[in-house]
C-alpha cells in the first residue's frame, strides 16, 4: 500500500507545484506614444522664459510598462515631461485608475525631469492655451498607450544589473563673496554627495526576445537652460533615443530620475545645441553617454527570473513642513503631504516619491532596503517640492530655502518608506 500513497502524493504535489508556479509567473507588456507638441508651447522649468518654443530637437513620448503576477497588477509610466504639476498629477491619475480600475498602489506615474519640454496645466487663468490643449491630449495618450501596453501581455522574464556613470554631479558649489564669506550656488561640486549608479531591469519574452530595458539614473535633465526654446528630452530623453535606436527591434528603454534634487549634468544650463565645426552638442554627447552605460550594463545581465509576485503599497504621508523661502522655523507649521508608492516585481523594489528629493535620501533608502536591487523614482505621483537631509538646512542653499519641509522631515520619509518596503 506505501507505492500507491507515495504516488498520490507526489501527483499532488506535483499538481499543487505546478499551480503554484502558474499563479507567480510574471506577465508584462510595454508600449510607447510620441507626446511632442505639434504646437509651439512655453516650456518648463524656468521661471524667467514666457516665449513660447521655437523648435523641436528630438521627439518626446511616453514609455508604460505593466507587469501582473497572479491578480496582481502594476504599472509604470516614464514621461518625457518635467513633471505633473499645478494639480495635474492628481487628475491624471484619477483619470488613469478609473479607466483601468486601478488602485493608487498599482500606478506610477513618474516623469524623466526634463527642463525642455511643455509646462503640464490645465490652468486657463495662468497657462498658455496650447499648454492647456497639450496637456489634455497627453492624458488622453497616456491611457492610450496604457491600453495598448495592457493588450500585449504576455509571459516575460527579468534581470537586473548596475553600473556607474559620472554624467550628473552635486551642484550645491561653495564660492566665496567680496567680504571673504562662504556663499552657496548652484554650480559644480564634483566632491559632493552623489549616487552615481545606473540599474538597469532587463525584460525578455520567455523565449529570450529583449522586449524592454527599464533603467534609472539620479541627475535633473537640465543641461539646456533658461535660453533654450527648443523641445527637446534632455539628458534622459537623449539616452532613451539613443538606447532604443542601438537595440532596435522596438525594444523600448524606459528612464527613471532617481533622487537628484542636489545633482546637475556636468553641463548645465546652455543655451542650446551647439554644432560649429563639429563640437558635439552637450545634451547628445551626456546622453550618449549615459546611453552606452545602460547598454554595457545590459549585455552582463546573464541571470533572469520568470516569477513574481507583483505587490504594491501606496501612503500618503504628512512631514513636518516650514514657511517657504525659510531656512528653518521655530513655530509649528501646517503639516506637508507627500505619496509614497512602494512596489516589487520579483525581487526589485521601486519606490517612487512625489517630491524631487536629494540624493542622500536616496542613498539612505538603498542602504536600508530589504532587496538588493531597489529603484528610486522621483517626480512620480505627485510634486511636494525639495526634500533636502536634515544637515543641509544648516548649510542652507537653494534647495533648502524652497524646501516646503522641516529638516526632520527627511528622517521620517526615509524610515516610512524603509517601513514599507518590508511590508511588500
Amino acid at each position: 500500500m506505501i507505492k500507491p500513497i507515495f504516488l498520490a502524493c507526489a501527483v499532488s504535489f506535483f499538481i499543487f507545484s505546478s499551480k503554484a508556479s502558474a499563479e507567480t509567473r510574471l506577465l508584462g507588456g510595454f508600449a510607447k506614444i510620441d507626446i511632442t507638441p505639434s504646437k509651439p508651447v512655453t516650456l518648463s522649468g524656468y521661471a524667467n522664459r514666457s516665449d513660447l518654443s521655437t523648435g523641436i530637437h528630438d521627439p518626446l513620448s511616453a514609455r508604460v510598462s505593466v507587469f501582473q503576477a497572479s491578480d496582481d497588477k502594476l504599472v509604470l509610466i516614464s514621461t518625457d515631461v518635467i513633471g505633473f504639476y499645478d494639480g495635474t498629477s492628481d487628475v491624471f491619475r484619477a483619470a488613469i485608475m478609473e479607466k483601468f480600475n486601478l488602485g493608487p498602489h498599482q500606478l506610477f506615474l513618474s516623469a524623466i525631469h526634463t527642463h525642455a519640454a511643455p509646462s503640464i496645466t490645465l490652468n486657463e487663468e495662468r497657462g498658455h492655451p496650447n499648454n492647456i490643449e497639450y496637456t489634455s491630449s497627453l492624458q488622453q495618450k497616456l491611457i492610450s498607450a496604457i491600453d495598448r501596453a495592457l493588450s500585449q501581455m504576455q509571459l516575460i522574464k527579468m534581470g537586473v544589473g548596475r553600473g556607474s556613470s559620472p554624467v550628473g554631479v552635486n551642484r550645491r558649489e561653495v564660492y566665496y563673496d567680496e567680504a571673504g564669506n562662504p556663499r552657496l550656488w548652484i554650480g559644480r561640486n564634483p566632491y559632493g554627495v552623489q549616487d552615481k549608479e545606473v540599474t538597469v531591469m532587463k525584460i525578455t519574452s520567455a523565449e529570450d526576445r529583449l522586449k524592454a530595458v527599464l533603467w534609472e539614473y539620479a541627475t535633473h535633465s537640465t543641461c539646456l537652460g533658461w535660453q533654450n526654446f527648443t523641445v527637446s528630452g534632455d539628458v534622459h530623453g537623449l539616452a532613451e533615443q539613443f538606447i532604443e535606436s542601438y537595440l532596435g527591434d522596438g525594444v523600448l528603454a524606459p528612464a527613471f530620475a532617481g533622487a537628484s534634487g542636489d545633482i546637475d549634468p556636468w553641463y548645465r544650463v546652455l543655451p542650446g545645441f551647439e554644432t560649429k565645426n563639429g563640437w558635439m552638442p552637450e545634451p547628445v554627447l551626456l546622453g550618449t553617454l549615459l546611453g552606452e552605460e545602460v547598454v554595457h550594463v545590459l549585455r552582463k545581465i546573464d541571470s533572469t527570473s520568470a516569477d513574481g509576485p507583483v505587490k504594491s503599497i501606496f501612503e500618503t504621508i504628512e512631514l513636518p513642513g516650514k514657511p517657504s523661502g525659510e531656512l528653518r522655523t521655530t513655530l509649528e507649521q501646517a503639516r506637508v503631504p507627500l505619496n509614497i508608492t512602494v512596489a516589487r516585481v520579483g525581487e526589485v523594489a521601486f519606490v517612487g516619491l512625489g517630491a524631487e528629493v536629494l540624493s542622500e535620501i536616496g542613498l539612505a533608502i538603498k542602504a536600508a532596503s530589504p532587496f538588493a536591487n531597489t529603484i528610486i523614482i522621483t517626480h512620480c505621483n505627485g510634486t511636494a517640492g525639495y526634500t533636502p537631509p536634515q544637515h543641509l538646512y544648516v548649510e542652507g542653499g537653494y534647495e533648502i530655502e524652497s524646501s516646503p519641509f522641516a529638516s526632520t522631515a527627511a528622517e521620517h520619509l526615509v524610515k516610512r518608506v524603509v517601513k514599507l518596503l518590508h511590508d511588500l
